[in-house]
């Protein structure tokens, strides 16, 4: 449904509708910049560092997705108590300190620390981003929105390597931080400028322990908030292990590593078109039907790239080719996954997603550090990972709608177990 952001007297211009979307989609690319400007800079600051394991580079990416995770444990109760405006305001200012930590970061160890605080910090865009979407939408349009967002969002993995190796051309790989936190501080200016307070004062709820725990659980025991988020988890694993991985994956395996930023923006691409598609597409066929599609095909896209692996000497074309029918068939999953397990949470929008993020992050981060140290100078583990994944994604989404896929919202059996699911009455 359309929303209307009306002025609040305060004499300054609220965004629209369409400037909304940007906003939010720049403040969700904060993540991406930071994690995927670092992977043209790992083997330098291993260099720099004194890290010759390369497998033990990985946790630049790591740590950021680990900080990433149990942050959103913290954001989204304060958000649900004090608004989402000022809790935002105080996770991207503290974002952007800590990337300058880590721009001066003169040991590994202290890096890591660094970026475990970094990825802590932007947790709160995880958790506001998404809330703030449930906020002011719902069904089909929250999901329709959430695309658009993750279309703007899906930009970055095309830009940032390139960025990132262009900045290392002109400086070290500490510029790239210095980079970031310009790029945090944009950011908060634009969000405090002109993003308005979407929390609806009805649900504003206090910062007590029992209260916050009566959402966690209702958050966990919805069948469509635990199935969709485990599920989302194991695609997530995905999605890590391949950041985790393509910088060895090329450089070792195809002895194109000077070619990193291409490869990644050639295989990003086409997710940028997807999740436009999906916004179109989603209306009309529904959450469900589109969804479970898009993860029917990253399983089988999975399967066969790593029998063909398997086979034949596999060129760097074909690689990208099939990455890319994968992390299309990701764009027509994870927003609809995401919208699907926030359908029941309207009332405990910050806590919902608080504890839906941090379970795929942490979750799918692990998943990806498994499949990730598993390389061995092949791309075989990576993609028999990634087809594990997909298949325990089906797995749970199987249990999710009680063994039926591909239902339509408003059939009359899904009403009967949508009003099964719904929250409790004191929290509705």
């Amino acid at each position: 449904m359309p929303f209307h952001m009306p002025h609040d007297g305060s004499g300054k211009r609220r965004a629209g509708p369409r400037e909304i979307v940007a906003l939010l989609a720049g403040l969700m690319a904060l993540n991406a910049f930071a994690i995927d400007a670092m992977i043209p800079a790992l083997p330098d600051i291993g260099a720099d560092l004194a890290v010759a394991t390369e497998n033990r580079r990985q946790l630049v990416v790591l740590a950021y997705f680990l900080g990433f995770g149990v942050g959103q444990i913290f954001w989204g109760p304060m958000a649900d108590r004090f608004g989402r405006k000022p809790i935002l305001a105080a996770g991207v200012a503290l974002y952007a300190a800590f990337a300058l930590l880590c721009a001066i970061a003169g040991s590994f160890e202290l890096l890591i620390a660094g970026r475990i605080a970094m990825g802590a910090s932007a947790a709160v865009t995880r958790v506001l981003v998404t809330a703030m979407v449930r906020d002011l939408f719902e069904g089909e349009e929250m999901a329709r929105v959430m695309s658009l967002v993750f279309m703007v969002f899906m930009l970055v993995p095309m830009l940032a390597p390139n960025i990132g190796q262009a900045i290392l051309w002109l400086a070290d790989w500490r510029a790239i931080f210095l980079v970031l936190a310009a790029y945090g501080v944009a950011m908060w200016l634009w969000s405090f400028w002109k993003l308005p307070e979407t929390l609806h004062p009805e649900y504003r709820r206090a910062l007590d322990r029992a209260e916050i725990w009566q959402g966690v659980k209702l958050a966990a025991t919805d069948r469509l908030s635990i199935g969709y988020t485990l599920a989302l988890t194991a695609v997530f694993g995905v999605l890590t292990a391949y950041i985790a991985s393509i910088q060895q994956i090329v450089a070792d395996v195809f002895g194109a590593g000077h070619l990193i930023g291409l490869v990644f923006a050639g295989i990003a691409a086409p997710m940028v078109l997807a999740s436009w598609g999906n916004s179109r597409v989603v209306g009309r066929y529904g959450l469900r039907r589109t969804g479970h599609a898009g993860l029917i095909a990253i399983v089988a896209v999975s399967v066969l790239h790593a029998i063909v692996a398997e086979s034949i000497e596999e060129p760097l074309w074909l690689f990208i080719l099939l990455m890319q029918l994968s992390f299309v068939s990701f764009a027509f999953t994870t927003s609809n996954f995401a919208t699907l397990a926030m359908g029941n949470m309207a009332p405990i929008a910050g806590t919902a997603s608080s504890f839906q993020g941090v379970t795929g992050t942490i979750g799918g981060a692990l998943l990806g550090l498994v499949i990730g140290q598993a390389f061995d100078g092949t791309q075989l583990p990576f993609l028999i990972g990634c087809a594990i994944c997909g298949g325990v994604s089906l797995a749970l989404v199987l249990w999710t709608e009680k063994g039926r896929l591909f239902a339509a919202i408003g059939r009359p059996e899904e009403e009967e177990d949508r009003a099964e699911e719904a929250p409790p009455p004191e929290l509705a």
